[in-house]
């Protein structure tokens, strides 16, 4: 699936989309160049969760956690990892996380979860375009409901009209 966001309301609207339609336990790996936009699609996804308070990027610290209702979420930016190695360091347990948002996954290839959902941004004129690629199981079926979404589809289609570069 790809998306053009033409502006923040509808990263957040993909954000709030991934929300409502996620499985249960979920890795998701976002990729793009810096400024493409994935931290603001990772903190439109917690806010929509229900996450209170500042949401704060991951640059430095590497791993932000966040109560959810059913568990807790990680927000992992790994650019200023130089190895893989070093994420043995944070104590990331798979079995504690029910949600992964993991910014720069390359970085740490072969020391964190496969994917079930790859988001990749990039900068588009005055926006973003984001394409989902289902790894799993579950990442096709998330991607499924995502397809599915009548209020994405809706929130997109408005924004894109209202989008006076005319893409969409």
């Amino acid at each position: 699936m790809e998306l053009f966001l033409p502006d923040s309301d509808a990263t957040d609207a993909l954000g709030h989309a991934l929300a409502a339609t996620r499985p249960p336990q979920a890795v998701v790996h976002l990729r793009g160049d810096l400024g493409a936009g994935k931290s603001t699609l990772a903190r439109a996804l917690l806010r929509a969760l229900g996450v209170q308070g500042a949401i704060r990027s991951p640059t430095y610290t590497l791993v932000e956690r966040y109560p959810l209702a059913d568990g807790e979420a990680w927000h992992l930016d790994l650019y200023r990892i130089g190895d893989a190695g070093e994420l043995d360091f944070l104590g990331l347990d798979e079995a504690e996380a029910t949600l992964w948002l993991v910014e720069w996954p390359e970085r740490g290839q072969g020391a964190l979860p496969p994917a079930d959902l790859a988001i990749e941004m990039a900068v588009e004129g005055q926006g973003r375009r984001a394409r989902l690629l289902p790894a799993s199981a579950a990442g096709h079926a998330w991607g499924g409901r995502l397809a599915a979404n009548a209020d994405l589809q809706r929130s997109l289609l408005r924004h894109t009209q209202e989008d006076p570069a005319g893409h969409g």
